[in-house]
C-alpha cells in the first residue's frame, strides 16, 4: 500500500488541521456523496482515478489557507464575520425593497418627524428663555444620560440633539418591524444601526458638544491639550501591552487579594487557596468558589473592604477559592470537560481531604456558576451527595434569551471565531473586551472618550477598574464547545449536554439554590438567570440586585444606594415569571451578601472547631494568592 502523502506543519494550528481533516476528502467523489447512483460508485478503477481525486495534501492546505484568510480579517473586524454581518444586512434590504407599505410608513414619519423638529425649533424661536422652555419633542431613552446637562437645553444645542435623538428613533423605525425577517438578522441590523449612528452622537465632538465648549473656555483649552496627551498615552499604552493608567497603583498581593491563606493544591489548571479562619468556631460546611475563568478570581477578594471572600470568613465560614491559570497556546487543547474534572472536582477532592464527611457549599460567578450546574447535574446522576447547597452569581443555564451577546453567535460567527482561536490557540483578551465594549459603546467607549479627550479628565483608578483591566485568555478548544454547545445549541437546558459519554439533566439537582441576577447586566441578562427557575426542581432563592454584572455582585454592605429583591420558591410552589416576581419580591435596601451569609447559615449545622490549613497530599504550597493570578 503506497505510504500516505504528509504536508509539513508549522504550528499546532497547522497539525490540528490536517488531522481533522475528513476522512471522505481521501476517498473521492463518490465517498463524499453515499447516495451517488450506483454507476457511479461503482466505476472501475483505471490509472487516472487517483489524479481524479482530492489528496489528503489539497485538502489539509485548503483548509489552513481558508482559517488563516479568516483569522487574518478578524484583526481587522474586531472578530466579526463579514459574512454574518452581510447575510443579516441582505435579508434586512430585500424585505425592505419587497415592502412597499413599510416604505411608505417610512416616509411618513420622516415627514412627520422634520415637521416636530421644525415646530421645536420654532417654539424655540420664540419662547427659549429658560424660564418658558419648549416641550421636547422626544425624550432621551431612561439609559442614556449624555444629554442631561443643562447646557444641552440652550439654542442651538438643543435643537442639535434633538433632531440626532428622531434620527436615531427613525432608524430604529426604519431596522425593526418587517414581516419576514428573521428575529436575529433584525437585531443584528438594529445594533449595528445603532453603533453607527452612536459615533455621530453630537457629544462625541467639540463643536456641537456645549459641556465640551464651556470647559474649553474655563481651561482656556488645555483641556483640549490634557486630552491629546491622555490619547498618546493611552495609545502607547494599548501597543506595547501596559496596563491602564493609575492600574500601578494596585497591585495583587498588595493592595488586592490580601485575605490570608494559603495555596494548598495547583495542577496544570488551578491552584486551589483555603483561606485563614477568622473566628474561633465556624460553620462545619465549608464554601468552595468558582470564579469565571474569563477573569481573575480577586474580584470576589478586591479590597479588604469589599471582599467577598473577607466577609464570609469574617461570618464564621471556611472558604475555598479557586484560582484559575492563564492559559497559553499549549493549552489550546484543554476543553470545557477539562475545566470540570481539573478545576471543580479536583477541588472537591482536596475539601474532602482537609474536612473529611463534610458536604459542601458551592458558589460559582458568571461561568464559573454555569460550570458548577454541569457539574452538579453530573454529580447528582452518579449519586455523589458531596454538595449541600448552590450559590450561581449572575450565571446562566439557559441560553435561550441570553441577551445581546446572542447576535455574535450563529454558526458564521462561531466559525469566524474558531478560525480566528485556531490560529493563536487561545481567544485574545482584547477580542473579548472589545464585544463587551461594544454592549454598552455609550457607557464604556464614548463617555470615556468625551470624559477624558474632549474634558481632559482623568477619573481616578478604582480596584475595581484595575481588576476589569487585568483579564485572560481561554483556550480555543473549551470556547469552542462553551459557544456550541451551550449559546448557540444550548444543550445544557434542552439534557442535550454529555458528561463522561452521558447526558446530564438540571432537573436531577436536588440541593437547595440560592441565585443572584442583577437589574442592568448586559453579560447575564436578569431573565436569563431567573430561568433556572424552569430548570430544577428544588428549592429556589432568587435574589435581584441593583448595578450590573459586576457592581451588582460585588456590593458590601455599607455601600451606598445599592438594593435587592429576595423571593423563594419551594419545589412544592407554582412558577412565578419574572414580572410577577419583580411585582410581589419584598425590596431591602443595602447590600445583598447579609441575605446570603443568612441563607448559607440556614442551610449549616452547628459551628465547630476549624478545620486544618491543608492535610496530607494537599500541604500548603505558598501563600495566597498563589502564583497563577499573577500570571500576564
Amino acid at each position: 500500500m503506497p505510504k500516505q502523502p504528509t504536508v509539513p506543519a508549522t504550528n499546532p494550528a497547522q497539525a490540528d488541521a490536517i488531522a481533522s481533516a475528513k476522512p471522505e476528502a481521501r476517498g473521492g467523489a463518490a465517498a463524499a456523496v453515499p447516495f451517488a447512483p450506483r454507476m457511479l460508485r461503482e466505476k472501475p478503477p483505471s490509472a487516472t482515478a487517483p489524479a481524479d481525486r482530492d489528496s489528503y495534501v489539497v485538502t489539509a492546505l485548503a483548509d489552513i489557507m481558508d482559517r488563516s484568510l479568516h483569522a487574518a480579517v478578524a484583526r481587522f473586524t474586531a472578530g466579526l464575520s463579514p459574512a454574518a454581518l452581510a447575510h443579516a444586512y441582505l435579508d434586512w434590504a430585500t424585505h425592505l425593497a419587497f415592502a412597499p407599505g413599510k416604505r411608505f410608513q417610512l416616509v411618513d414619519k420622516a415627514v412627520k418627524k422634520t415637521l416636530r423638529l421644525a415646530n421645536y425649533a420654532w417654539q424655540c424661536a420664540l419662547h427659549g428663555d429658560k424660564e418658558h422652555p419648549p416641550q421636547p419633542c422626544i425624550e432621551p431613552l431612561p439609559q442614556d444620560r449624555r444629554f442631561d446637562g443643562e447646557a444641552w437645553q440652550n439654542w442651538p444645542y438643543n435643537f442639535i440633539y434633538q433632531g440626532f435623538l428622531l434620527n436615531q428613533q427613525w432608524w430604529h423605525n426604519a431596522t425593526t418591524g418587517f414581516r419576514g425577517v428573521t428575529k436575529k438578522h433584525e437585531e443584528m441590523v438594529d445594533f449595528m444601526s445603532r453603533q453607527i449612528l452612536d459615533m455621530f452622537a453630537p457629544s462625541n465632538f467639540l463643536l456641537t458638544n456645549p459641556e465640551a465648549l464651556q470647559q474649553t473656555l474655563r481651561k482656556g483649552g488645555m483641556n483640549l491639550v490634557n486630552g491629546w496627551r491622555n490619547l498618546i498615552e493611552d495609545w502607547e499604552r494599548t501597543i506595547s501591552g501596559k496596563r491602564p493608567v493609575g492600574a500601578e497603583d494596585f497591585v495583587v498581593g498588595q493592595n488586592l487579594a490580601v485575605t490570608p491563606g494559603k495555596v494548598i493544591y495547583r495542577n496544570r489548571l488551578i491552584e486551589l487557596i483555603q483561606y485563614a479562619p477568622a473566628t474561633k468556631a465556624v460553620r462545619p460546611e465549608p464554601v468552595l468558589i468558582i470564579p469565571a475563568w474569563i477573569m481573575k478570581y480577586y474580584i470576589l477578594d478586591l479590597s479588604p473592604h469589599n471582599s467577598l471572600v473577607r466577609y464570609l470568613i469574617d461570618q464564621g465560614f471556611t472558604v475555598f477559592m479557586i484560582s484559575w491559570k492563564n492559559p497559553g497556546p499549549e493549552d489550546r487543547d484543554l476543553d470545557l470537560d477539562d475545566y470540570r474534572t481539573l478545576g471543580i472536582m479536583a477541588a472537591l477532592d482536596a475539601i474532602n481531604a482537609i474536612a473529611p464527611g463534610r458536604k459542601i457549599h458551592a458558589a460559582g460567578y458568571c461561568l464559573g456558576g454555569t460550570l458548577l450546574a454541569i457539574a452538579a447535574a453530573a454529580m447528582a446522576r452518579d449519586g455523589d451527595e458531596r454538595l449541600k447547597s448552590i450559590t450561581l452569581l449572575a450565571a446562566q443555564t439557559d441560553f435561550a434569551d441570553a441577551g445581546e451577546l446572542m447576535l455574535f453567535i450563529n454558526e458564521s460567527q462561531l466559525t469566524f471565531i474558531e478560525d480566528m482561536m485556531w490560529e493563536r490557540g487561545f481567544l485574545d483578551t482584547t477580542q473579548m473586551a472589545g464585544a463587551f465594549q461594544m454592549l454598552r459603546s455609550n457607557d464604556l467607549v464614548w463617555s470615556r472618550v468625551i470624559r477624558e479627550y474632549l474634558m481632559g479628565e482623568r477619573p481616578p483608578m478604582s480596584d475595581l477598574m484595575a481588576w476589569n483591566a487585568d483579564a485572560t485568555r481561554m483556550p480555543y478548544r473549551m470556547h469552542a464547545n462553551y459557544l456550541r454547545h451551550l449559546f448557540l445549541d444550548n444543550d445544557l437546558a434542552e439534557g442535550r449536554l454529555s458528561v463522561d459519554g452521558k447526558p446530564i439533566a438540571l432537573a436531577d439537582i436536588r440541593v437547595p439554590i440560592f441565585a443572584v441576577g442583577t437589574v442592568h447586566d448586559h453579560v447575564a441578562p436578569w431573565r436569563s438567570t431567573y430561568k433556572i427557575h424552569l430548570s430544577v426542581d428544588t428549592d429556589v432563592t432568587y435574589v435581584l440586585a441593583s448595578g450590573g454584572h459586576n457592581v451588582g455582585i460585588v456590593s458590601e454592605p455599607g455601600h451606598k444606594g445599592h438594593s435587592f429583591q429576595v423571593m423563594t420558591k419551594r419545589s412544592t410552589d407554582h412558577y412565578i415569571d419574572p414580572e410577577t416576581y419583580l411585582n410581589e419580591a419584598p425590596r431591602k435596601n443595602g447590600s445583598w451578601w447579609p441575605e446570603l451569609a443568612a441563607w448559607l447559615a440556614r442551610h449549616s449545622g452547628a459551628t465547630a472547631e476549624p478545620p486544618p490549613m491543608g492535610a496530607a497530599g494537599y500541604l500548603p504550597l505558598c501563600d495566597a494568592p498563589g502564583t497563577y493570578v499573577l500570571q500576564a
